[in-house]
């Protein structure tokens, strides 16, 4: 797991860099599940590239993995300014958009956290949120264990 999260990080680091955004990796070197390593890291891309898109300057960005009773969970969580309650029932769904203008002002397809879901789901596990308005948001993968 370790490997994905940070080839997924470093994939976004030329853009993390020209905002001044700090993207770290916390991940335990022995940490595994059975995953399809290309598709997993496009999912943990997704979350890092719209953590980058939508964080101010400055902003941080943790990617972490790790195991409980049910299984791994890999979070992505930002400093950005969040998303307000009312849109985080639909965020998963395709084409849906908190805020059509700046999506596709940054470029923006409406896909992506549809594809963590997708992802998520083609793995056995979830993909949820938290968030709250100007504190920022974390996303989660979950997957079964092994």
């Amino acid at each position: 797991i370790r490997d994905v999260l940070r080839r997924a990080a470093g994939n976004f680091a030329k853009a993390a860099e020209a905002k001044k955004i700090a993207v770290t990796t916390e991940c335990p070197a022995e940490l595994s599940a059975p995953i399809n390593a290309a598709l997993l890291e496009q999912a943990v891309g997704n979350l890092i590239d719209n953590a980058v898109k939508y964080g101010g300057e400055g902003a941080q960005v943790v990617v972490s993995a790790g195991s409980d009773a049910v299984g791994v969970f890999i979070r992505v969580q930002d400093t950005g300014p969040g998303i307000e309650q009312r849109h985080l029932p639909r965020i998963f769904e395709r084409f849906y958009r908190v805020d059509q203008a700046r999506s596709r002002a940054l470029g923006g397809t409406g896909l992506g956290l549809a594809i963590v879901k997708h992802i998520a789901q083609a793995h056995g596990g979830t993909a949820a949120v938290e968030s709250t308005p100007g504190r920022g948001s974390t996303f989660t993968i979950r997957l079964p264990k092994a």
